[in-house]
């Protein structure tokens, strides 16, 4: 019995691992794509878009409409002929009547519809362009939460630290104050502390409950053990630019915020011509094919049968529509004076922002640098202290300060990471160079 519960233990073990294994952040990337619904939502939106296209190419092809009638009619010819005396009323006739036509519309010119295509085409571009910036903007999404639940992780790690530190005072307080070595100030003191450290542990673990909350709002599922970075990775300088104009440069041309902007601009362009297409006269190819039978029946009582083939040009020109065209033409043009500024604007935000982004990743380097070398030191005096116990100069209080300390540390130089990682994503994607390849790379620096 005691073989089949170990057996059964192992098999339950092998199953339970996987589960167990803590995620790192491409694992939680690869859920999102598949359960976050803004990302679903974008993916739907630019499937839909792609239409556009064969919508704008339609205005090119033929017209094709086929139309058929069948008509049953009762006709009293009492109301044709004129009844006499001795004249026997006619009966009632029935006439039926039935025809088909076919009729076929082929554009030779028309200005609109040429503008109607280009736009399509713009639109389209522009679709890619939200599309990827969705992409982006999941991957941005995903990272901040996951970063941000290390972080909760890490701040309930040092107030576990800090709350066993100040457990140990508080006790050696009390013993002190009952041997009447210490006032009761030192013990209150202490207890305020303890209490104090308690609320912080109890705001982190709540902390921690949200920012998983909010991951699981990406994911669809309440997200488990997280990796986290084991040691910081030496090559943090290793942007793919190294100066700040660079950057700049390469945002400018790839930035897709910028391209949709410009995409919008250009719609407004097409807008104008397409105003001004209402002056254009249009030219078609017209066909026509009908076939009537019983046509004219209810007048003469007996309908004949018809069939008439046509073809031919139908010009259209435009001659005056009230100065609606002009007026719209003046709209239009406002509307592309409008977004020729957003389009400025557009680009000296995405300026600033290029160079926010990269002042943050150089400076969280330095941070990160600083950081490193204060935890170095820190954990030398670590070091020293416990060795000032075991000669008598320290007391067990002073250690447990001095590892405080050194998770408190700990703590800071994680976030400073975190917040360097961050700075790094956003600073390819205002470059327009986000993708699975940068983020490969970014969770490379985590499971090190």
């Amino acid at each position: 019995m005691k073989f089949l519960f170990i057996v059964l233990a192992a098999v339950v073990g092998m199953v339970c691992a996987p589960v167990l294994r803590a995620a790192d952040l491409m694992t939680i990337y690869q859920e999102a794509l598949t359960q976050d619904t803004q990302y679903r939502s974008a993916r739907a939106a630019h499937q839909a878009s792609q239409e556009k296209v064969v919508q704008g190419r339609a205005g090119f092809l033929p017209n094709i409409t086929l139309s058929a009638s069948r008509t049953v009619q009762q006709v009293d010819p009492n109301s044709i002929f004129v009844t006499g005396v001795g004249r026997t009323n006619p009966p009632e006739v029935t006439i039926q009547s039935r025809g088909v036509t076919l009729s076929a519309t082929q554009p030779i010119f028309r200005m609109e519809n040429i503008v109607i295509y280009q736009q399509s085409k713009i639109e389209v571009s522009r679709a890619d362009a939200q599309f990827v910036l969705a992409a982006q903007d999941l991957i941005l999404r995903v990272a901040q939460a996951y970063f941000d639940v290390l972080d909760a992780q890490i701040d309930i790690e040092v107030a576990e630290a800090q709350k066993k530190a100040i457990l140990i005072q508080l006790e050696q307080a009390k013993r002190n104050f009952e041997v009447g070595v210490a006032t009761i100030v030192d013990t209150n003191e202490a207890q305020a502390r303890h209490d104090l450290t308690l609320s912080q542990e109890i705001a982190a673990l709540n902390a921690l409950e949200i920012r998983k909350r909010s991951l699981q709002g990406i994911i669809d599922r309440f997200p488990g053990a997280l990796t986290g970075a084991k040691e910081i990775a030496s090559d943090l300088n290793n942007l793919r630019y190294g100066s700040m104009d660079e950057w700049v440069k390469v945002a400018e041309e790839q930035n897709f915020t910028l391209k949709i902007q410009k995409a919008a601009y250009e719609m407004a362009q097409q807008d104008v011509k397409r105003a001004g297409a209402q002056h254009y006269p249009t030219l078609d190819l017209v066909a026509q094919y009908s076939d009537q039978t019983g046509v004219g029946g209810a007048i003469t009582g007996r309908g004949i049968d018809l069939v008439s083939k046509s073809i031919g040009l139908q010009l259209n020109v435009p001659l005056f529509q009230g100065f609606s065209v002009q007026s719209r033409v003046r709209e239009a043009l406002a509307l592309q004076e409008r977004a020729l500024n957003d389009l400025e604007t557009t680009r000296r935000t995405i300026t600033l922002q290029i160079r926010q982004q990269f002042l943050n990743v150089t400076n969280g380097i330095a941070q990160v640098k600083a950081l490193t070398q204060a935890l170095k030191s820190i954990q030398s005096q670590v070091d020293s202290t416990m060795l000032g116990q075991q000669v008598g100069v320290r007391t067990e209080v002073d250690v447990l300060n001095a590892q405080q300390q050194l998770y408190a540390a700990k703590r800071d130089l994680a976030k400073a990471y975190h917040a360097y990682l961050m700075a790094r994503l956003r600073l390819s994607a205002e470059a327009g160079e986000l993708d699975e390849d940068a983020l490969i790379q970014i969770n490379a620096m985590l499971v090190k």
